[in-house]
């Protein structure tokens, strides 16, 4: 008896022990960055659920109560390929340790966030967009108002994404540098997530900021939209089409983009004063009428994709962008302001187009041991035509007839190659080189014929490496660029050679806080149009001359942020320093009795520039809003002045939805710039829209400016030669009320997707510009 209650004991022992076998982990990223909310399930040979958990804020999780047996161990989180771990004859607790996901690079499954989550690298914020914003949000520049991430600036209206300052943001697309109008061509639900680069790498280039929109790539089916914005009252559109097809790994798409403006209400008022070398002084006023204005902006992008998942890419893109303004005209009296009686009529008109067409070949290769090879082509032809045509006169006598005429051709040629590997611990190198090669071939007609030849070029090497030493990030650059130009004719080759080093620091307190110190060297070359050596006519008493003897210069950059978060609030700072030392800049002297406008190597310019932005929502999953502001602080040092100004800015903005319908609100102050002699205004804008969204339509109506009857853009120059404080109006532009109609459909798609790492474009015209 007593036999048979020790071996029911034993038994009941040994069962006890068997369901208290224990699992736990810690699931993490490449770089040992602890992912949260990963979710767990522990399955049978034969694919029966056993249990499962999700892993908390550290990455951790546990799992309690398991039998003996084989099982199989999955773990899966957005953005990331599910990890399969084989548990075979499992009998008593383990500890699997640190179970590394990997980066899901081209197929991500069709997936809703209903709460909007976000995780940080060392060089990135990887934010999932929420059920709610992909409603409220008609395309991606929409998706993007609605995430309010760190410093961005979107404006519905005039198809901007910009950031304070004057720092280039790149928008991508799985990877392929895009434009805005690309953006605003996706559909919100095939976004899976937005990658925002706030420390982009070397091979990014000088850009601030990288907005990437990793989406869905269809593998069979299309799709097909329309975007369009009109004003009732005021000649200003935007109308957008696109349209992609699928068939198992090609894809074929195609995207247009169209903006008119016609506007009659167009005018400048110019306080301008002179002081010529004979001791003359001049004082006038140039008090405009309203007068016409006609531009229409087109952009046609045309491309083929051929993609292997995770072996291949290859991307060829067929590019035009064009803008022709046949009417840019001013009209008005120029007053001499200590003798009211005296005056002259003054118009200044010009007719301009540019026309840009380039192909982009792209090639990713993915190789074994986490190894990936990409080469990048892209050639572009720019062609521009100016005639501008200035006249004073009086009582129809004319005193001064400026005749301009530009006809301008620019040739490049950018080719880029890059080696990635990811190592052991988190840590990952990379490098690269890309070349920049490019001619101009320009005629400038004023009364004289000038004819210039330029060509210029750089070549630039770097490596970088990224990793992690527990709760600090680094990431160390180092680059070094060969600049060269020449001028036809000239015998003289000037070439540079400059080192371009780069370091990122980041402390992580906790998933929801960091301190992140960013410093970068990098070089500046000048424009082949300010090179070019060239007199323009301006006015009566203003020439504008290009400089040969300009000089490439260093930017030296560093930037303190850091963020904080903890439920519906988050808050982001930054104090950045900017300082060139032999910044080109503009400058102004008197040559007779003329007044010289050029440029030339200055002695220094520098920009401090607080800011800070708080963020709260989604309450009640309906309302949002944002509020930054801050300080821009410009020193000006050049060879024969020095000037400081200040420019405090605000931007600030509420969504609000509700079952099918988002209100949202809008308004953002001056952001003014300053270099050399000349301030350039921003604009205060305030934008009110209220839209209605069904299935794949919706309509809306909304406002520019709609409380102010006055909408202009200032500009000053503080030479003491020559200073003048210029305000430009567009009468149209106050109290603009549009429409909104868009509407996408699509058939067929089952969803797969890839990563085009790098692109390349050139948008300089290489021409000298020239007007008031």
């Amino acid at each position: 008896m007593k036999t048979l209650c020790t071996l029911v004991l034993m038994c009941i022992c040994l069962e006890s022990l068997a369901q208290n076998i224990q699992l736990k982990g810690t699931v993490g990223n490449g770089d040992k960055q602890p992912i949260e909310f990963a979710n767990v399930v522990l399955q049978t040979t034969d694919s029966i659920l056993v249990t499962g958990t999700t892993s908390n804020l550290k990455g951790h999780f546990e799992l309690n109560g398991i039998n003996a047996g084989t099982y199989r161990l999955l773990i899966s989180s957005m953005g990331y390929r599910t990890q399969e771990i084989w548990l075979n004859d499992l009998s008593q607790s383990r500890d699997l340790g640190n179970i590394p996901l990997e980066e899901e690079s081209f197929a991500i499954d069709n997936v809703t966030v209903t709460a909007s989550t976000q995780r940080s690298e060392v060089d990135r914020k990887i934010v999932y967009p929420s059920a709610r914003q992909q409603k409220a949000s008609a395309n991606g520049v929409d998706l993007l108002q609605q995430l309010m991430l760190p410093r961005i600036q979107v404006d519905p209206v005039n198809n901007t994404i910009k950031i304070p300052g004057d720092g280039e943001v790149q928008m991508r697309i799985n990877g392929v540098k895009v434009t805005a109008q690309e953006i605003r061509a996706l559909r919100p639900d095939e976004i899976v997530r937005v990658e925002y680069h706030d420390n982009p790498g070397l091979r990014y280039g000088n850009a601030e900021i990288v907005i990437d929109y990793i989406v869905r790539r269809p593998e069979t089916g299309g799709s097909f939209g329309i975007d369009i914005m009109q004003s009732p009252h005021v000649g200003w559109g935007n109308y957008q089409a696109s349209m992609k097809i699928n068939h198992k790994k090609s894809e074929f798409s195609a995207n247009f983009w169209g903006g008119p403006r016609n506007f009659y209400g167009v005018y400048r008022d110019n306080l301008e004063d002179f002081n010529l070398e004979n001791g003359t002084e001049l004082h006038r006023y140039e008090k405009g009428v309203p007068s016409h204005w006609k531009m229409m902006q087109q952009w046609l992008n045309v491309a083929y994709n051929l993609q292997d998942n995770n072996k291949y890419q290859l991307n060829i893109s067929v590019n035009y962008s064009g803008n022709n303004s046949p009417i840019q005209r001013y009209h008005g009296q120029l007053i001499n302001r200590t003798d009211e009686t005296d005056y002259v009529d003054m118009t200044d008109e010009t007719n301009s187009n540019r026309h840009t067409p380039s192909i982009d070949i792209y090639y990713q290769r993915n190789l074994k041991k986490d190894q990936v090879l990409i080469f990048d082509v892209v050639g572009t032809y720019n062609k521009e035509f100016s005639d501008r045509i200035y006249q004073e006169s009086r009582d129809n006598v004319l005193l001064t007839d400026v005749q301009n005429k530009v006809y301008g051709k620019k040739y490049s040629l950018i080719g880029e190659g890059i080696y990635e590997k990811k190592l052991s611990n988190g840590m990952r190198w990379g490098a690269g080189i890309r070349h920049t090669h490019s001619f101009s071939n320009n005629d400038y007609i004023n009364g004289h014929n000038y004819h210039t030849q330029m060509q210029q070029g750089s070549t630039y090497l770097y490596g970088e490496l990224r990793g992690k030493a527990k709760k600090l990030d680094y990431m160390v650059g180092i680059g070094g660029t060969r600049s060269f130009y020449r001028q036809e004719g000239s015998v003289d080759l000037y070439q540079y050679y400059t080192f371009n080093p780069r370091l990122t620091l980041k402390y992580t307190f906790n998933d929801r806080s960091y301190l992140r110190l960013r410093s970068s060297i990098s070089n500046e070359m000048p424009s082949l149009g300010n090179l070019s050596a060239i007199d323009q006519v301006v006015d009566s008493l203003q020439i504008q001359r290009g400089n040969p003897n300009l000089e490439a210069y260093l930017h030296y950059s560093n930037t303190l942020d850091g963020e904080w978060s903890s439920g519906i609030f988050y808050t982001y700072f930054s104090v950045a320093y900017n300082y060139k030392p032999h910044a080109i800049m503009d400058e102004k002297y008197v040559e007779g009795n003329k007044i010289i406008q050029t440029w030339d190597n200055q002695k220094s310019w520098q920009r401090i520039a607080p800011m800070i932005q708080l963020r709260v929502g989604p309450v009640a999953d309906i309302l949002q809003f944002s509020v930054s502001g801050g300080l821009n602080h410009f020193i000006s040092r050049g060879n024969t002045y020095h000037h400081k100004y200040s420019n405090w800015w605000l931007d600030a903005s509420v969504s609000a939805s509700w079952k099918n319908f988002n209100f949202m609100y809008q308004i953002m102050t001056n952001q003014n710039w300053f270099s050399g002699e000349t301030l350039k205004g921003g604009e205060n804008a305030q934008i009110i829209m209220l839209n209605y969204k069904w299935k794949d339509l919706q309509i809306g109506a909304g406002m520019f400016n709609p409380f102010t009857n006055d909408y202009k853009t200032q500009q000053e120059n503080w030479n003491r030669y020559a200073s003048s404080r210029k305000t430009n109006y567009i009468q149209e532009s106050a109290q603009m009320a549009f429409l909104t109609l868009s509407y996408n459909f699509s058939f067929g798609r089952h969803y797969k997707t890839g990563n085009k790492k790098i692109s390349n474009q050139d948008s300089g015209s290489g021409i000298m510009q020239t007007g008031k």
